[in-house]
């Protein structure tokens, strides 16, 4: 079974949803395109950088992302790679989470520059809400991979895979 998400991932700094709805050519598309959240930086890079992707119904762009809510198929795809144009990147999955929008403080995609205490704050955040161990562990100065899309358990709710570069 084929479950690697291989799609160019696009960013839009002065327009920040663009790709929701617009494919990697920039033209209409209700199935939008995997893009990096404005505020990440890729080259430099932030501490943590955040790519969502819409979860269609098909089965496509970030449908597959949510296999992670199986500890068995996290063991068997412990990997996640995130290759940019300067870099190839491999990060190992650190946690796997369902989020309700409606009811968290905790705003998993604020993280992006963090100091320690901000760093331990999100993990200690993300472990509280893991729905699994992966055995993976993240540090400060460990540079993270978040994944985020839809997930129906909760009106608005997300699903989020937060992994660390290997």
């Amino acid at each position: 079974e084929d479950t690697n998400i291989n799609y160019p991932v696009v960013q839009s700094v002065n327009e920040p949803n663009f790709y929701l709805k617009h494919k990697f050519d920039k033209t209409y598309s209700a199935y939008g395109c995997p893009y990096v959240q404005e505020n990440c930086d890729v080259q430099k890079p932030s501490d943590n950088i955040i790519i969502y992707g819409h979860h269609m119904n098909d089965g496509s762009m970030f449908a597959d992302l949510c296999k992670y809510a199986d500890a068995d198929f996290c063991r068997e795809h412990p990997e996640i790679a995130f290759d940019t144009l300067s870099s190839l990147g491999k990060y190992e999955v650190v946690a796997a989470f369902k989020f309700n929008t409606n009811r968290e403080t905790f705003k998993y995609n604020e993280y992006t520059l963090m100091d320690e205490a901000q760093f331990d704050e999100f993990i200690e955040n993300v472990y509280a809400r893991q729905l699994y161990d992966t055995g993976v562990t993240a540090e400060y100065g460990d540079q993270l991979l978040t994944l985020s899309t839809c997930e129906y358990t909760y009106p608005n709710g997300r699903f989020v895979v937060v992994a660390k570069k290997v």
